[in-house]
C-alpha cells in the first residue's frame, strides 16, 4: 500500500536534505514532500523566527495540499515541529515517526534537553551572531553528527547548512504533549551510530522513545544517515509504517 510521507528536517537543514531518501521512497511508489521550515531557506531572514512559525508552516503545507492519511516524519529538532502540528492536523495524519528525534515534554525546550556543553556553545554562538542564530561548528558536525563519512564528505554537507534561529531551540513545545492524546500511532526510529547526543544521561534512547510509548527500531548510520545510508533509512521508515520489502538502492 502506498504511503504519503511529509518529511520534516532537523536544525540547520532544509527539505533538500531528504532528497536521497525521498527519491528512494518515490521510486518504491510512495508520495513524498519535504518542506523547508521558515528561516532556513537560502533567501529567508532568520531574525525573529519562532518554533510556532515553523509549526504553522508545516500545518499550512499539509492543508494547502488537502492531504489525508499522512505520515509525518520528524528528524532531530523536527520532532518539535511534527508534534506541535499534530493536534491541528489530527484528521489528516495517520502516523507520526520520530527519527533520531527530540520527543517533546511539556515545558521543556530543546535547550533544556541537550548537555550543558551544548547549551553553553549555543548561547555563545547566538550572542555573537548578530541575528540570534546558531551556526553549527564544522568540527562538531564532523565528529558528532556525520562521523560515518569521510571528513571531506561531511565538510561538503556542512557547507550548505544554514544558521538556525535560536528561538526555535529555546521556545517551549507548541501545544505541550497534546500530540500524545490524539490516538495517532507514534513510532521511533534510531540510527545505531548516532552520537549527536552523547551516550549516557542525554542520549536519544531510552528517554525519547519512552515519551512516545514506542519501542525503537534501529537503522544503520549516524545522525546524518539520510546521506550516508539513505536506502537503509528509507527501509526503516517503511518498516515503521508496517511496510515490508525494500526501497530501491
Amino acid at each position: 500500500m502506498s504511503e504519503d510521507f511529509v518529511l520534516v528536517h532537523g536544525a540547520w537543514h532544509g527539505g533538500w536534505a531528504w532528497q536521497p531518501v525521498a527519491s528512494r521512497l518515490r521510486a518504491a511508489g510512495h508520495r513524498v514532500s519535504a518542506p523547508t521550515s521558515p528561516g532556513l531557506d537560502v533567501n529567508d531572514d532568520p531574525r525573529g523566527v519562532t518554533l510556532a512559525d515553523c509549526v504553522d508552516a508545516l500545518v499550512d503545507h499539509v492543508e494547502r495540499s488537502d492531504r489525508t492519511g499522512v505520515t509525518l516524519v520528524g528528524h532531530s529538532w523536527g520532532g518539535y515541529v511534527v508534534a506541535g502540528a499534530a493536534p491541528r492536523l489530527a484528521s489528516r495524519v495517520q502516523r507520526i515517526v520520530f527519527w533520531s528525534a527530540f520527543v517533546p515534554e511539556a515545558g521543556r525546550s530543546l535547550y533544556d534537553e541537550v548537555p550543558p556543553e551544548y547549551q553553553g556553545l549555543f548561547d555563545s554562538l547566538a550572542q555573537t551572531s548578530g541575528d540570534n542564530t546558531v551556526t553549527l561548528p564544522l568540527e562538531v558536525f564532523q565528529q558528532g553528527f556525520m562521523g560515518d563519512a569521510a571528513p571531506e564528505t561531511a565538510a561538503v554537507v556542512h557547507s550548505v547548512l544554514r544558521p538556525q534561529p535560536y528561538r526555535t531551540f529555546t521556545d517551549e513545545p507548541v501545544d505541550g504533549v497534546a500530540y500524545r492524546d490524539l490516538g495517532i500511532p507514534l513510532e521511533y526510529v534510531l540510527s545505531s551510530e548516532d552520537v549527536a547526543l552523547p551516550p549516557g544521561e542525554f542520549a536519544w534512547a531510552p528517554r525519547f522513545p519512552e515519551r512516545c510509548g514506542a519501542t525503537p527500531s534501529s537503522v544503520p548510520g549516524s545522525h546524518e544517515s539520510m546521506f550516508t545510508r539513505p536506502a537503509e533509512l528509507a527501509d526503516g521508515l517503511l518498516r515503521a509504517c508496517g511496510q515490508a520489502g525494500s526501497s530501491p538502492a
